[in-house]
This record gives C-alpha cells, sequence and structure tokens, in this order.
C-alpha cells in the first residue's frame, strides 16, 4: 500500500551507508521505485548480499568515506555504473557511545569523518553530474539526538547539528542549479544496531516520550526520503524534516 512516485522511476541514486539498517531500508524502497541504485558502505558482506537480493539495478561498492580523497573518484564510478546522478542519499553515520573525558584531538577528528566531513564532499562530487543533468536532489541525514541532548553522545551530536547548518548552505549555493538539499532528522528507528543500545525498558521509555505509540521502523523513513527526492517535492528545500513520531 505504498506509494509510487513515477518521476522516481529511472532516476540515478547513490545511498552512502545502504547496507544494513535504515540504509537498507532506503535501498530497498528506492528498489521498489524502479530507480537505479549505487550503494556504499563498508559492511561488503552484508552489501553485496542486499544487491544480489534486489536485482540488477542495484549496485554495491564497498568504500570507505573517511577518505575522502578518493571520493571524487568513487561517486564518478558509481555515476558510472547507474548512468548519471539524480540523487544523492547521505546516510552514513556511526553513533557509537563516548563520555566528554574520553574525548581526544584523534577521536574528535574520526568522529567528524565518519558523521560530518563526508557528506560534504560526497555532494561536492556528484554536483556536477547533476548540473548536467539539469538538476538534482540531496538528502542529508540528521539526528533528533542533538535536538534531545541525549546522553553520551557530544561528538555524534555536534556532527549532526552541523549537517543542518550545512544543508541551509547548500540549498542556497545550488538552488539556481535546480539542486535541492534537505535534512531528514529520524527518531529512534528500531534497527539492530539501536537494539544494542536500548533495554526493552528504555524502549519502552522512548515510546512514552513519543506523541504516537509503536517503534519507528526503516520504513518510515525510507517513506519521506522517497518523496523529498521525488519531483512531488519539487519545492522543498533547504529545510529539516523529521519522522520521530513526536519524541519529546
Amino acid at each position: 500500500m505504498s506509494a509510487i512516485y513515477p518521476s522516481l522511476e529511472g532516476k540515478r541514486v547513490i545511498i552512502t551507508g545502504g547496507a544494513t539498517g535504515i540504509g537498507a531500508g532506503l535501498v530497498e524502497a528506492f528498489a521498489r521505485q524502479g530507480s537505479h541504485i549505487a550503494f556504499v558502505d563498508v559492511a561488503e558482506e552484508a552489501g553485496a548480499a542486499l544487491a544480489e537480493r534486489l536485482g540488477d539495478r542495484v549496485h554495491f561498492h564497498r568504500c570507505d568515506l573517511t577518505d575522502v580523497d578518493a571520493l571524487p573518484g568513487t561517486i564518478a564510478t558509481l555515476a558510472e555504473a547507474i548512468g548519471g546522478v539524480d540523487v544523492l542519499i547521505n546516510n552514513a553515520a556511526n553513533d557509537d557511545r563516548h563520555t566528554v573525558a574520553e574525548v581526544t584531538p584523534q577521536y574528535w577528528d574520526d568522529r567528524m569523518a565518519v558523521n560530518l566531513r563526508h557528506l560534504f564532499f560526497a555532494a561536492q562530487a556528484a554536483v556536477p553530474h547533476m548540473k548536467a543533468s539539469g538538476g538534482g536532489a540531496i538528502v542529508n541525514f540528521g539526528s533528533i539526538s542533538w535536538h534531545l541532548g541525549l546522553p553520551d553522545l557530544v561528538l555524534y551530536q555536534t556532527a549532526k547539528a552541523a549537517i543542518e547548518g550545512m544543508t541551509r548552505g547548500l540549498a542556497r549555493d545550488l538552488g539556481r542549479d535546480n539542486i535541492r538539499v534537505t535534512t531528514i532528522v529520524p527518531g529512534n528507528v528500531q534497527t539492530p544496531r539501536q537494539e544494542k543500545w536500548y533495554t526493552p525498558e528504555g524502549e519502552a521509555e522512548i515510546v512514552a516520550a513519543q506523541c504516537l505509540d509503536g517503534r519507528i521502523q526503516p520504513a518510515d523513513v525510507a517513506a519521506l526520503a522517497l518523496f523529498l527526492a521525488s519531483d512531488d517535492a519539487r519545492m522543498c528545500t533547504g529545510h529539516d524534516y523529521f519522522v520521530d513520531a513526536g519524541w519529546r
């Protein structure tokens, strides 16, 4: 019963961090729309299995996104595999917990590389391909965490807050090229990784803090990404879109 967007049929879509969790939900959702998808991840086994299951329109490439010097070549390879770039979904991130006292300059640089820096350089590399096609859509992934001030995530939250600022800047600079830039802000999405951090009691507390009952699924997040990538969202840019069940 999910929506079908005619404008996504045949669109060339690149997704980062697409092998598991929310990312896998994104890959599957765009595949159902008939898009051509290239996705990257460091989880080689899971990525290869997902691509094989979804068919010829889906291509997986192992990629370490912290190697930003290699990103232009990686994006060019992905664009060649699917015939160009219409949509970039900047999803990849890592929310490992840490205390303030544990943070070193090296760990700071590592967390910014994992959670912030690659989003800009992937966008920078994709933009020429989008301009050549007459426009495109970049969808960045933020996080509800910094809006709530959750514990033991200060570097992750710093990076995710910066992404929302980066989205506004890119939207302004790229808008006249018909390139839209938005941010999705997910709440607590029920994935195997998140279940690692939360006990059943903790999950019950999250649901109690939401306006809606139930746990957010990757498909719920993907539904918003499909809309923002589609031509139906042609006048949506420069803003943040929440799918958090009203978590406060």
